[in-house]
């Protein structure tokens, strides 16, 4: 059986961030996931958990200033030591909340770097965090952003992802990296989710949904999420579908998605 959670940093934003878990119980959702938590303290947001009976199940790794139209830190030569207090950050908060995953976003490939110095750090800082995060028994995660929403994105598809897998991957890691699959960014590079989803499965730790191109919720776009639904139920995914899109009116009013399911 399908299980969603409320990305915190796309839904419910008519109230901050601290109000969005009592929205999330209330409107059916037992989990959530927030891109980046860190304006909060862990202890409210366990408050805030505890007192909703939630489950955290995915951050991110801070991303320096990636969000802000800079090229984040992840594959970024010269500023390794910067990624490295970020998965620190990021491991205390997932090791007080029991968060079981996080993501890494590899950032921009900067104009004046060629792509292979950009890679190598790239792979070499998932190691780190894997080996970071295995102590306190937590996945990473990478994500494929496509590259109309942000230009130069190191890592823009399904077979980049694949490659960085094979790359930083041993055969007898206990954590192995695994792909962050975002329909909406991969229908917006033009991937079959289908296809995309059904060969990839066993090396999927979280899928993301929002429809395509506005990144709204289902059944706004060209996205065919009922059976998109069907297709990750079929296939025995066992972890969360993330809800993380804009909504195009109040969040609760956009909720029609979960009906599919429950029907």
């Amino acid at each position: 059986m399908l299980q969603f959670s409320a990305n915190l940093s796309m839904l419910f934003t008519e109230v901050p961030l601290i109000e969005r878990f009592a929205l999330a119980r209330q409107h059916g959702f037992d989990a959530v996931e927030i891109q980046f938590p860190y304006e909060l303290t862990p202890e409210s947001i366990q408050t805030e958990l505890d007192q909703y009976n939630l489950k955290l199940i995915l951050i991110n790794v801070p991303a320096g200033d990636l969000m802000q139209g800079g090229d984040g830190l992840a594959c970024i030569p010269s500023r390794e030591q910067a990624f490295r207090q970020a998965v620190y950050e990021a491991a205390h908060y997932a090791r007080a909340l029991n968060v079981p995953r996080v993501n890494v976003l590899a950032g921009r490939q900067p104009h004046d770097i060629d792509l292979l110095p950009c890679l190598h750090v790239l792979a070499a800082n998932l190691r780190f965090a894997m080996d970071v995060m295995a102590g306190a028994n937590i996945s990473v995660v990478l994500e494929a952003i496509n590259c109309v929403d942000m230009p130069r994105f190191l890592i823009q598809n399904i077979a980049q992802m694949q490659e960085i897998l094979e790359a930083v991957n041993t055969p007898n890691i206990h954590h192995p990296l695994k792909m962050q699959f975002d329909c909406y960014h991969m229908a917006m590079m033009g991937e079959d989710l289908f296809e995309g989803l059904t060969q990839n499965i066993e090396q999927i730790g979280h899928i993301q949904f929002a429809d395509c191109p506005n990144r709204h919720e289902p059944s706004t776009g060209t996205i065919d999420y009922k059976n998109i639904f069907s297709l990750i139920d079929a296939l025995d995914y066992d972890g969360y579908c993330g809800a993380e899109y804009r909504p195009s009116k109040l969040t609760e009013q956009t909720l029609d998605w979960m009906n599919w399911v429950i029907n």
